[in-house]
């Protein structure tokens, strides 16, 4: 497997939308005879949801890009990893699969991302055009879903062309390509399998960036082993908030593409790659702080960052006249990050935070407060700007646009870490290993 790595060429961007639909048209074209594209949904503002399958295999694989649409490494990935089956006949024999490529589950939200795909990657740049979908308008979390006090299937066009791509093929492996953000590589697995996470845990090291030893994306999460997580769950999201005193109605909404293929047996695989790392991410070493501080430290922050944002939205509330997707994600996230600060706060009050933070929790911790400022901020202020944009430029809506402007502008002076940016190809030479690895051990 480590010499297919080297297939990987170089990249100074990410791949857009359009380019990824025409290099699966292109190799459709070029190669009648292995590969046959097909549309497989529809978009809610109209674009096609495109699937190239190559091969003919007993068994059936299905890897799809773009699941959150400021994820964009994904796009890469499956156009290389279509070339490849496409071209090579010994991979295409060797892996056993007949493989579903899905060129992009979200186009919508992925063209709302696209300003910042070809750079320059610092973290300002990306916020300023960073988008993410309310969480129930994302393809990963609305599956149907039903558990306890919650109940839902309000599912997305995109959600429902993968469910049915998933029945059609009953898959013995799946992956969608989501990435992180900052920190080191960690990854998702539906099951434990140990000969796997080797194989998975050793890929980083080749281009030099490390595992992630830090915090997990949120506590509810089970860790296999370091840099191995158990995908997870709403009912365990379900589970933890209701143990911290929590409504978990207010936070949960639909399931994941993980709980969904449970049915078929498939494995399922996510990898985790960071667009920026840093070697504190994988230092575990003890510092004099207490992990109960550090924590705590993070929830004083979110409540700020949720008190700040909610004010200014309320203060030009009664002037916005769009229904803008930055509004709509704006109006669910902003509420959102005061249910992350409680559930901060509940942690740092844990008789088991009583101990040493090591300097990954240290710094993750820390990043994460700031991906939360800079994203969720730049959210906002991109309603706002697209309100003075059409010309609504009422005194309320300048004034809450001027002022979120100058704070986030900051933020993003202080999200400007010592971190370095990972070249393109690794960041796709990693993932589109632990495709293989993946698929190698369904």
């Amino acid at each position: 497997m480590l010499d297919e790595l080297d297939s990987v060429p170089d990249f100074d961007r990410f791949a857009t939308v359009d380019e990824v639909n025409a290099r699966f048209t292109a190799l459709a074209d070029a190669h009648p005879g292995v590969a046959t594209l097909r549309r497989v949904g529809t978009s809610r503002l109209g674009d096609p949801l495109l699937c190239l399958t190559v091969g003919d295999g007993p068994r059936h694989a299905i890897v799809a890009a773009g699941p959150h649409p400021n994820e964009p490494i994904g796009g890469l990935t499956v156009s290389h990893l279509a070339a490849r089956l496409c071209a090579d006949d010994r991979l295409r024999r060797d892996t056993g699969y007949t493989w579903h490529l899905v060129a992009c589950l979200d186009p919508d939200g992925t063209r709302l991302n696209e300003g910042w795909f070809a750079g320059p990657f610092t973290r300002t740049h990306y916020a300023r055009h960073f988008y993410r979908p309310a969480p129930d308008e994302q393809v990963e979390w609305t599956f149907p879903f039903a558990y306890k006090r919650v109940y839902f299937d309000r599912v997305l066009p995109e959600t429902l062309a993968l469910m049915r791509l998933i029945d059609d093929t009953e898959p013995a492996f799946f992956s969608t390509l989501h990435n992180a953000e900052t920190g080191g590589v960690f990854y998702y697995l539906n099951r434990p399998v140990p000969e796997l996470h080797a194989v998975l845990k050793e890929l980083p090291a080749r281009y030099g960036v490390p595992l992630h030893a830090g915090e997990a994306e949120h506590p509810a999460v089970k860790s296999f082993e370091q840099a191995i997580y158990q995908a997870p769950t709403m009912e365990d999201a379900y589970d933890y908030l209701e143990a911290n005193g929590q409504d978990p109605v207010q936070h949960i909404s639909g399931a994941a593409s993980d709980s969904y293929i449970k049915k078929y047996g498939t494995l399922g695989l996510t990898a985790e790659i960071p667009y920026w790392t840093d070697p504190s991410a994988a230092d575990t070493t003890p510092t004099a702080r207490s992990y109960r501080d550090v924590v705590g430290e993070q929830a004083r922050g979110l409540r700020e960052t949720h008190e700040t944002l909610a004010r200014i939205l309320a203060a030009a509330q009664d002037d916005l006249v769009t229904a803008s997707p930055f509004l709509r994600a704006s109006r669910a996230f902003i509420p959102l990050l005061g249910g992350m600060a409680e559930t901060d706060a509940v942690r740092a009050g844990d008789p088991s935070s009583d101990r040493p933070a090591t300097v990954a929790e240290v710094s993750s911790c820390r990043e994460n407060l700031s991906s939360m400022r800079l994203r969720f901020g730049g959210i906002l202020l991109r309603a706002l700007e697209g309100e003075l944009a059409i010309g609504n430029v009422t005194p309320a809506i300048r004034a809450a646009a001027g002022e979120l402007s100058e704070l986030h502008t900051a933020w993003c002076a202080e999200g400007e870490s010592p971190a370095r940016a990972i070249p393109i190809h690794d960041l796709v030479a990693i993932q589109y290993g632990a495709v293989l690895a993946g698929a190698a051990h369904a």
